[in-house]
């Protein structure tokens, strides 16, 4: 799966959510989603959504744990976006890290691997 849209600014990501809850329901895998684009706004632990919606940080990080659905956010789109890990951050000397855990920095070919690996890739947000 391959999500686009930022957490909040549009339907796309609960769209993503509400699908790989559905189909992990009817007992399909889903073995990774990819977070690009402004998507990758999706892996920030610094969010803190009004209590009255769902919080759809932790509602990823809770399927990354709950069936191990490995959460994929795109290294440069992050690094446009201030979201980065403890060693990226100690390789561009910044002072602290936002990554949120259960999100992993990687690069497009793990999008490309999960599309040669998959029956489908399914893109959320375009």
């Amino acid at each position: 799966m391959h999500v686009l849209a930022a957490p909040y600014s549009h339907q796309g990501n609960l769209s993503a959510l509400r699908f790989c809850q559905a189909a992990i329901a009817a007992e399909h895998r889903i073995k990774r989603v990819f977070f690009s684009g402004d998507g990758v706004l999706t892996g920030t632990e610094l969010a803190s959504p009004p209590q009255d919606e769902i919080n759809l940080y932790s509602a990823w990080n809770e399927l990354n744990e709950s069936h191990s659905v490995e959460l994929v956010v795109c290294i440069s789109a992050c690094l446009r976006r201030g979201i980065i890990n403890a060693s990226e951050a100690a390789r561009y000397e910044k002072s602290a890290s936002n990554l949120a855990p259960g999100f992993v920095l990687s690069g497009l070919g793990q999008l490309v691997e999960a599309g040669l690996e998959s029956e489908r890739l399914i893109t959320f947000g375009a």
